[in-house]
């Protein structure tokens, strides 16, 4: 039997200034098989299980720490009669995406040839639950700076676990060349610039490779084609001004890249099955995502 995972869109927090959720969960039962487009670290601090990630399969008990990268379906597991209690924090490509400067962390979404887990144990585990602990009390406050901090705690996290997988991968692991080099700088460029009018002529110009190659680039990686892409991008941030804000639907349509008030309102119910003042009406809450 073939199981289609679900590709789920959304988690709290997501619609804010400071796109960012972090949580700590108990799975009795796992979770089924699911993809996102945001990124996504998890960090086990009891029990045990498994976590599979674009088909490659990892224990998970205490220490083990797993990095996912949009778009890849993975699926969680709970040994017989166990428990995972483990902290998920989900949060949005725009906090990587740095890549004009020295220090950008765009690296880390680039790099296909290193493990997604690490098991931590001894300094290394205590230094990690540290930082984790750090960003979460942070989260659940609401001291000034709180934003700031939250970005400073999360890249603490993710560089201390890349210094640590690359440390690991050069000691244990040959590293394979990967065959997707220029993938995660065109995902980023679309997630940066789907409000304008952007086609894949524009791409292919912006990153010397054909049409036709950008479009098959786009497919793999996403599972859908760059109309798909965008479309979805498009209207997720229509949702969260449709819910967030007073704009009218005419001023959201613009706002989010469409030109014409009557494109959206007949994309947005083709893909949302409601009209834009009616999903503004429902108020959707978030699921959570681990």
């Amino acid at each position: 039997m073939t199981y289609f995972p679900d590709y789920l869109k959304t988690y709290p927090n997501m619609h804010t200034s400071s796109p960012l959720h972090i949580s700590l969960n108990r799975l009795d039962n796992g979770f089924r098989p699911h993809k996102h487009d945001f990124l996504e670290f998890s960090y086990v601090i009891s029990g045990s299980g498994a976590e599979r990630v674009n088909g490659d399969q990892h224990v998970m008990k205490p220490g083990t720490f797993t990095f996912v990268l949009p778009y890849q379906v993975h699926q969680l597991f709970t040994d017989p009669g166990e428990s995972l209690m483990l902290y998920n924090c989900m949060f949005s490509m725009d906090l990587l995406m740095e890549s004009a400067k020295e220090d950008g962390l765009l690296g880390l979404i680039d790099a296909f040839e290193l493990p997604s887990f690490l098991q931590l144990s001894g300094e290394q585990n205590a230094r990690m639950l540290g930082l984790i602990e750090e960003l979460f009390r942070e989260y659940s406050g609401n001291e000034p700076w709180r934003k700031t901090m939250l970005q400073v705690k999360l890249k603490e996290i993710l560089i201390a676990f890349d210094r640590l997988r690359l440390e690991a991968a050069q000691a244990t692991i040959p590293i394979k060349p990967t065959q997707r080099k220029n993938v995660w700088p065109i995902i980023s460029y679309i997630h940066a610039n789907y409000q304008d009018d952007l086609t894949l002529s524009d791409l292919s110009a912006a990153f010397a490779m054909s049409v036709s190659r950008i479009s098959e680039v786009i497919k793999e990686t996403t599972g859908q084609n760059f109309v798909h892409l965008l479309h979805d991008l498009r209207l997720r941030h229509a949702c969260g001004l449709l819910v967030s804000t007073d704009m009218s639907v005419a001023e959201i349509a613009l706002e989010v890249g469409y030109g014409s008030y009557k494109t959206f309102s007949r994309i947005f119910h083709e893909k949302k099955g409601v009209v834009p003042k009616d999903y503004r009406k429902q108020k959707p809450v978030g699921e959570f995502v681990p």
